[in-house]
């Protein structure tokens, strides 16, 4: 049973490690789904009719033409949901409130690193889906791509150690996995770091840093220094002299993958 510490943080807006009662205001403003990932991911899911969406957030890529039920422990995350998609059930990942296969899919979308438990949680996945569990997530050994190491080292270092590895999400699925790469469209909807790797001006937005949760783990000061460096070197055109190919590169191979697991 979730202890009482635990329950008054996702009622305060929190969400695993990340306080999105603090840091979730706005999200939906630079977090829209993404039609070619979405893409990706209706195609993982098949014919499935029902799928519970973990850590549905604000109900970024869950369909709209099949029943889903979001689980979201966040309450100010599950304030932002609109009006058209389904209210979240106030659940964890590793303790869904659902029989053993009561979905035909199971989807979990930029969530897995903010689980306390991944092996609980992709067990309870598992446990619930009759077909397959899709899981959109990062790589963490290929987020130093890009520009944005070069700017914020601190932010892409706390990426890396909150993602867990590939390797132990297909190991935690078992059956038979897939690992697709996902390539990140130049004109991203959905703002998560490397959406903005053609468009580095976005990221002096504060509201736009705000809707990665890295930025919530590092210092204020490495946010200042940030827009110091990144402006300058915009303004005088150093940014553009080391990748402004990016500005016009209509697809980035970087850090998101999606990974499928069917049951046999």
């Amino acid at each position: 049973m979730e202890n009482d510490a635990a329950r008054s943080r996702h009622d305060d807006g929190s969400a695993g490690d990340a306080n999105y009662g603090l840091i979730g205001g706005g999200y939906t403003n630079y977090r829209q789904p993404d039609p070619d990932i979405a893409r990706f991911i209706l195609n993982a899911l098949g014919d499935a009719r029902t799928i519970v969406n973990i850590g549905a957030g604000a109900g970024s890529y869950e369909p709209t033409d099949r029943a889903v039920t979001p689980v979201e422990p966040s309450a100010s995350m599950r304030a932002q949901r609109p009006a058209h998609l389904a209210p979240a059930v106030d659940a964890v990942a590793e303790r869904l409130p659902f029989a053993d296969g009561s979905f035909d899919a199971a989807l979990a979308s930029f969530t897995v690193h903010q689980w306390t438990d991944l092996s609980a949680g992709l067990a309870e996945m598992r446990r619930v889906s009759s077909g397959p569990v899709v899981i959109l997530s990062c790589d963490p050994d290929a987020l130093d791509c890009g520009w944005l190491p070069s700017y914020a080292p601190e932010a892409i270092a706390v990426e890396a150690s909150r993602y867990p590895a590939i390797d132990r999400i297909v190991a935690g699925l078992g059956g038979t996995v897939e690992v697709i790469p996902v390539p990140i469209p130049l004109h991203c909807t959905d703002g998560f770091g490397e959406a903005y790797y053609g468009r580095p001006e976005r990221l002096l937005d504060p509201g736009a840093r705000r809707a990665n949760s890295a930025w919530s783990f590092v210092d204020a000061s490495v946010g200042t220094r940030f827009v110091a460096a990144l402006g300058r070197d915009l303004e005088d055109g150093t940014w553009d002299r080391r990748f402004g190919h990016l500005r016009t590169q209509p697809h980035f191979e970087g850090s998101l993958r999606l990974i499928v697991g069917r049951p046999g």
